[in-house]
């Protein structure tokens, strides 16, 4: 295949390399995916003002996310078994998100561990926490985020509950795979990506394995993940966490205007309108039609990103266009990361400059801190 020019180009690459229930895993969405689909079509659905003979020299997409500066307003999001798209994927997706000037969060449910990727950056990255059950576990992680200057927390507030992903279940998904007839001849079917896979050591949950009480092997983990999601996290223990980060705090999970408000009360310093990518509540909005009203409800009392549905860099202006100080890619670097490792990541995250930069020109803008609603048609 020629060289890719689209997200989708990696997507249909990323297809064709890795195993079917980890691709499925990254390219799926709750019950009947409505929402995922509608996070892709509402973009579509988006007009934006071709304006003429307008200087474009100079343009620039430099600017900040939470004071933190940044090449383009984009984010790698957290994903959970980066690892699984490509061997020792989070490494790999954090060296090419610090090259390029964007930042990356890491998952709880990584492949790689905190450390891991620690060890390949040289500048903090962000972490992404569920909180558990185990208060234990989480302080032990938080401290963990601590000890690898990681600069920012994210905390993730619409997963108390797993939605139900139809495509997970009937792939019988897992870290590592199973070994029946039918994940062995899924493999057997990506020799490049098993052969990557064979040399690594890192085919489990990283932060997880070792670290949690009573999870020493691949048994005890699953019986984790299933008991271990707090059902009673609520607003009253953001403030818990708050305390125990004492850093940069982002609250991702949010998609409703009273969920907003009450964000701000916890003295967050940015919130990230999202449903999941379309993986928890079917049926619900996407994100970037929730975000102009949660941004008029909120946005001169905290930063507001979007995350969910972006796949080019037109998304992301208009994402920016409607108010959102910065946006976060999964699928996208996820396609790439499985397709080509490294060097895809790279090509995703450029892809989406290339078209963002281009775009922002001819809507007759030069600087990504001046887009605003007026490059959006109707609502100049």
């Amino acid at each position: 295949m020629a060289k890719p020019l689209t997200i989708a180009d990696l997507k249909k690459m990323a297809q064709r390399r890795v195993p079917k229930m980890f691709f499925d895993y990254a390219d799926s969405g709750a019950w009947t995916e409505s929402t995922y689909a509608a996070n892709e079509a509402d973009f579509r659905d988006i007009k934006l003002r071709q304006r003429v003979l307008v200087d474009m020299t100079n343009r620039t997409l430099e600017t900040t996310m939470i004071g933190q500066k940044v090449s383009m307003p984009v984010a790698l999001a957290p994903t959970g078994m980066t690892g699984m798209q490509h061997a020792d994927g989070e490494m790999l997706a954090a060296r090419a998100a610090e090259e390029f000037g964007v930042p990356f969060t890491l998952s709880t449910m990584s492949i790689c561990s905190i450390e891991d990727v620690a060890s390949v950056t040289t500048k903090p990255f962000w972490f992404q926490l569920y909180v558990m059950r185990d208060r234990g576990f989480v302080i032990d992680l938080i401290n963990r985020a601590k000890a690898a200057k990681c600069s920012a927390l994210v905390l993730t507030a619409d997963l108390q509950i797993l939605g139900q992903r139809h495509k997970d279940l009937r792939n019988g998904l897992s870290a590592p795979p199973k070994f029946t007839p039918k994940h062995i001849w899924q493999m057997a079917t990506r020799p490049f990506w098993c052969m990557d896979m064979m040399k690594t050591k890192r085919r489990s949950f990283g932060n997880i394995l070792g670290h949690a009480k009573g999870v020493t092997d691949l048994s005890s983990i699953s019986t984790f993940t299933h008991e271990q999601f707090d059902p009673q996290l609520s607003w009253k223990d953001v403030a818990w966490i708050k305390e125990q980060w004492g850093g940069p705090l982002i609250i991702k999970g949010i998609l409703d205007v009273e969920d907003a408000k009450q964000a701000v009360d916890t003295g967050a310093d940015a919130i990230i309108v999202s449903n999941h990518g379309g993986r928890q509540l079917d049926g619900a909005p996407s994100s970037i039609s929730m975000l102009p009203r949660i941004v008029d409800a909120v946005a001169d009392r905290i930063e507001v990103h979007l995350d969910g549905g972006i796949r080019s860099g037109q998304d992301v202006l208009k994402a920016v266009a409607l108010g959102a100080r910065g946006t976060y890619i999964g699928r996208p670097f996820l396609y790439g990361l499985g397709a080509m490792g490294k060097e895809g990541v790279t090509l995703a995250l450029d892809i989406i400059r290339k078209e963002m930069d281009m775009t922002m020109a001819l809507c007759g803008k030069r600087d990504i801190k001046d887009v605003d609603s007026s490059i959006i048609a109707g609502r100049q």
